[in-house]
């Protein structure tokens, strides 16, 4: 449930916490069960998916229901599904037009990615006030639509203090990230931490209130400072930026270029930092050279190397990221070469990766030994060879 996810990282950002998921098929008693019960212990519902033109898109009828509200066009909405239609060049039935039709008094949130708006209601339930925010199922129309138009909406109507930042460590397993700020944990509610782990990186989240006369702000700041006296150089972050985007800026502020030598991982390293917006500065190129042949013809690795010590060595790693760098003239250049299975190769076990790093004169092999499947060993191999890279830069290699 990526929506859940997303939303549950998202919504604390503003200073909403989230209590509760449920999860609901399209049968309209089911919804309406589960609408009530989340009106029932929550101010603010998020439902995600059923606004499309389809008998089974139930959720705005739904709501509407609950609330005991009328179903109403909205004209603006109902406008833009037609010019939406007319520029693809596709032919509009009537029943894309329910798209736009919304329970009475909705604040009409627009889809920029797609035909489904969303919206957002207020009412009174008893004496308290409670808001339903109803957005599209897919991330790509959901995700827009909550910077853009919920962010705004949300941070109007709530009068909470609670202040988040998000910190970024490598390196560092959950465990015993957990482990090590087990002291601040322990002794802290305002702060409070929490940890969350994906793809070899933890995130550690800080959140405040002002309490006593102190900021937010301040409170989260004294906490970060203790978290970085902790971690050192594994903390990359306290942007809550992704390893990449943290490497492009360095490199950016360093007037560095960088190249890659990759295996193994296929051109990830390559990808994630071309996804990152102005890479073009300090990227200068990507040799994905998979079978040895390629490693030889492209890098320039010399065939006794590959022959004595296998494709997946520390002395292929060497010799690829010294081709690398000679072929490109980056100031940086990195490889990696290893075994990502299912079988091992050249006699190393499944997880073994060699990453090799050039910085000026430099040279350095770092050996790893990653579990998991074979997605997982390549991604923690392309997450370690960003890291190695942003190290380097820093002189901790």
């Amino acid at each position: 449930n990526t929506n859940a996810q997303y939303l549950s990282k998202k919504l604390p950002e503003i200073g909403l916490g989230v209590y509760y998921h449920s999860v609901v098929g399209d049968n309209p008693e089911r919804l309406i069960s589960s609408l009530e019960l989340a009106l029932s212990r929550s101010d603010i519902v998020i439902t995600t998916g059923g606004l499309g033109p389809t008998q089974d898109d139930l959720t705005k009828d739904t709501v509407a229901q609950a609330l005991g509200l009328r179903m109403t066009v909205h004209e603006e909405s109902r406008r833009r599904i037609k010019e939406y239609f007319e520029r693809s060049g596709r032919v509009i039935v009537e029943s894309n037009y329910r798209q736009a039709y919304f329970p009475d008094g909705s604040v009409i949130l627009e889809n920029d990615m797609g035909t489904a708006p969303g919206c957002a209601i207020d009412v009174l339930r008893g004496k308290k006030n409670k808001t339903v925010i109803m957005l599209p199922g897919p991330p790509k129309e959901l995700i827009p639509m909550y910077e853009k138009s919920v962010v705004p909406y949300l941070r109007e109507k709530t009068a909470c203090h609670l202040k988040s930042k998000f910190l970024r460590v490598v390196g560092v397993s959950e465990s015993m990230t957990e482990k090590m700020i087990m002291d601040l944990v322990d002794g802290q509610t305002n702060p409070t931490l929490a940890t969350y782990a994906k793809d070899g990186i933890v995130t550690i989240r800080v959140s405040a209130n002002d309490e006593n006369g102190a900021r937010a702000e301040e409170l989260i700041e004294n906490t970060v400072s203790k978290i970085r006296g902790i971690f050192g150089t594994s903390l990359y972050t306290a942007e809550n930026e992704e390893i990449e985007e943290t490497l492009v800026r360095m490199l950016k502020e360093k007037n560095m270029t960088l190249s890659t030598a990759e295996s193994c991982t296929g051109g990830q390293v390559s990808q994630l930092i071309t996804s990152v917006s102005g890479a073009s500065s300090i990227f200068g190129c990507g040799f994905v050279t998979y079978s040895s042949i390629a490693k030889e013809s492209l890098l320039g690795v010399p065939h006794a190397i590959i022959e004595k010590h296998g494709a997946v060595s520390m002395e292929t790693a060497l010799e690829m990221v010294r081709g690398a760098g000679k072929i490109s003239g980056s100031d940086i250049a990195v490889s990696v070469t290893g075994c990502a299975g299912p079988s091992g190769m050249d006699g190393k076990p499944v997880g073994r990766v060699y990453i090799g790093i050039k910085i000026h004169d430099k040279e350095t092999v770092k050996e790893f030994n990653f579990t998991g499947n074979r997605e997982r060993i390549r991604t923690l191999s392309a997450i370690n060879a960003i890291n190695l890279v942003r190290l380097a830069i820093i002189g901790e290699l």
